[in-house]
């Protein structure tokens, strides 16, 4: 269910929308598969608006965490929908301000052209020594990795060859470097303007696993700062919109 805030969206997109001459700077935590397109979104809002954005990536579980023991983020990319709900019920979130501002897809990936075949059979034959995913403890895309194998029956089967990153960020890397011949990443890692760029790949589908659905939040700490308030309207814009689906993901 998409929440939104309880103010006239207008407000929020007008401070989105034009220069402020009380500029502030939002810190922001967001989780690693988000990467490129919140690069590209936070160069088009501090252009926009003047506000200061200062991003920070990494996994969902660790920013968590982080947040609880008081890091001072102001707003909040998870990579799923469950954390920033829990968030808000153990008031360390502003009630009301979460949203769904994308919902992701997993991809099995090789940096090998042709490795990776249309329907992900390649898992089913075993011919490779490593397959990274992120840490389902850590990470939604790694869990997401975890129920994929599970439904597929191969999970037992393929479990000595798993290698796994703290995030899905470190998973790619061990993916692009070759050290694992293929691997669960985000689908946004590997697309561009709806093209995957390099090596092989399978889309998951969507039926073999839960939901990527992704929220946005403003932290306590962010209460009051009109950067975090602009840089949630600006989530929502058509502008930026047309940046996340570039990147492969679904509104």
């Amino acid at each position: 269910m998409y929440r939104y805030f309880h103010y006239p969206i207008g407000t929020f997109i007008a401070l989105a929308l034009s220069t402020t001459l009380h500029a502030e700077t939002v810190q922001v935590a967001v989780a690693a598969n988000f990467t490129a397109p919140m690069n590209a979104i936070a160069a088009d809002f501090e252009k926009d608006t003047g506000h200061k954005i200062s991003l920070s990536f990494g996994a969902t579980g660790k920013f968590y965490a982080q947040i609880k023991s008081g890091a001072p983020f102001d707003v909040f990319l998870s990579a799923d929908d469950e954390t920033p709900r829990k968030l808000e019920q153990e008031g360390d979130a502003v009630p009301g301000t979460a949203f769904t501002y994308a919902t992701g897809r997993l991809v099995l990936w090789s940096a090998k052209p042709g490795f990776v075949d249309a329907q992900g059979q390649v898992l089913k034959t075993g011919i490779f020594n490593k397959l990274a995913m992120a840490s389902p403890k850590l990470a939604p895309y790694g869990a997401a990795a975890m129920e994929t194998l599970t439904r597929l029956g191969l999970q037992d089967r393929l479990s000595a060859k798993f290698v796994q990153g703290e995030s899905i960020g470190q998973t790619f890397s061990f993916v692009s470097s070759g050290n694992a011949e293929l691997g669960f990443v985000a689908l946004s890692q590997v697309m561009q303007q709806g093209q995957i760029k390099s090596g092989s790949a399978w889309v998951v589908p969507s039926s073999l696993h839960s939901s990527l659905r992704q929220d946005a939040v403003v932290l306590k700490h962010g209460k009051g700062n009109s950067a975090a308030a602009a840089l949630i309207a600006f989530l929502k814009i058509e502008k930026s919109r047309k940046v996340i689906r570039s990147f492969g993901y679904e509104l």
